[in-house]
């Protein structure tokens, strides 16, 4: 059977319950605190949407794979294609690439991240696969394999495509993996200003409008196109907390700059970290059934970290959740019950808790006793014939 418990210690030290809920501007949006895992907004986040620029991530996340497992080196130098230098001639952000150049890698993740060209993506897309429609098959399988459910890529770019949809959630989580899996190469991300070749002063400059802010921000990508508005995938870290967000569907890029700082000061100002519970702290003890101990004490290994909404309320609850009573023997360490924390209006958040001792098998008289209650209890339970 599964037992439940109600640490006091626990709840005195979590009593409180989220600030007033955002209300964003944006159509679809999703709010995630990486620091403790917490989705802390989530409008339309699912939802199927045209990503422009911002899907670019996707393409970067590709090159990035590609240097980390030795296939492409910063070195590495791709030609660069008629198709690729349409793009320059059809307007759209650029690069300023043209046919005869020879960009090193290092140059095209400047050139994708800081000018948002597309003319780069094209050129990484047939410099990886061949062709570019053989690159956005890739990128659509690579995505699902990520779990990245709402992607599907018809090119490198995020230049308008029916085929080119892309969820805020599956943006927040690929930025998410940008930022852990690749951390020599993310600070790219944060880089305002690459010229290739001195060719355009004008659009050398990082579309981010929370770089220039000194608010933390570090990444990641804007976008616009007619069918999708102005979205933003933005990244900002404070102190021990990191946030990365996705908004879609802003009405010109000054809304989209102050909704991005409005949903980064929420973020931040609503929510604090809290140690709730220290590492080898006893959470409760445990009932044990034939050990040398009758019952044994649960601790977390780690510490236990929380978002704490601002506002102060009743309604938080922690529990201790096992499948007990515990047989011995229960070696120390071993992993024998959760801790359970709801905060109302966030997602629950569950902890290990470890067998703070050994506990051995009970001797001949432990077991003998252990029987004969048994036996009792069986007796006393059975009706009268």
């Amino acid at each position: 059977m599964i037992l439940r418990f109600f640490s006091a210690a626990a709840l005195f030290l979590i009593a409180c319950l989220p600030g007033h809920a955002f209300e964003t501007r944006a159509t679809a949006a999703w709010v995630y605190d990486v620091t403790t895992h917490t989705v802390l907004m989530d409008k339309n986040g699912e939802a199927s949407l045209p990503p422009a620029s911002m899907s670019k991530l996707m393409t970067v996340n590709m090159l990035f794979e590609a240097l980390k497992d030795g296939r492409v080196t910063m070195d590495t130098t791709f030609a660069v294609s008629a198709h690729a230098v349409s793009f320059t001639e059809a307007g759209g952000s650029t690069m300023y690439l043209q046919q005869g150049d020879r960009p090193t890698v290092q140059e095209l993740i400047h050139g994708m991240i800081i000018n948002s060209g597309n003319d780069a993506c094209v050129v990484v897309a047939e410099g990886l696969a061949g062709t570019e429609a053989a690159f956005a098959e890739q990128m659509t399988e690579r995505a699902r394999a990520l779990g990245l459910t709402e992607s599907t890529f018809a090119n490198a770019s995020g230049w308008p495509d029916p085929g080119q949809r892309m969820s805020m959630k599956d943006l927040g989580l690929l930025s998410v993996r940008l930022i852990e899996e690749f951390p020599d190469l993310y600070p790219v991300f944060g880089q305002t200003e690459f010229n290739y070749k001195n060719r355009a002063p004008a659009n050398a400059h990082n579309r981010n409008p929370l770089l220039a802010l000194n608010i933390g921000a570090d990444g990641l990508k804007t976008g616009h196109t007619q069918e999708a508005g102005y979205g933003m995938v933005g990244s900002v870290k404070q102190g021990e907390r990191r946030i990365v967000f996705a908004i879609s569907g802003m009405t010109s890029d000054t809304e989209r700059a102050e909704e991005a700082e409005r949903i980064a000061t929420w973020a931040f100002r609503q929510f604090a970290l809290k140690t709730v519970v220290k590492a080898g702290a006893q959470v409760a003890q445990a009932a044990v059934f034939m050990g040398d101990a009758d019952t044994v004490g649960l601790v977390p290994a780690q510490d236990v970290k929380l978002l704490i909404p601002a506002l102060a309320q009743d309604g938080l609850q922690a529990q201790v959740v096992y499948t007990g009573p515990l047989e011995a023997p229960i070696a120390k360490g071993a992993e024998v019950a959760q801790l359970v924390i709801t905060v109302p209006g966030l997602p629950e958040h569950r902890v290990a808790l470890l067998a703070e001792a050994d506990v051995a098998k009970g001797g001949f008289m432990k077991r003998l006793t252990t029987a004969a209650l048994k036996l009792r209890a069986e007796y006393i339970g059975t009706p009268a014939s």
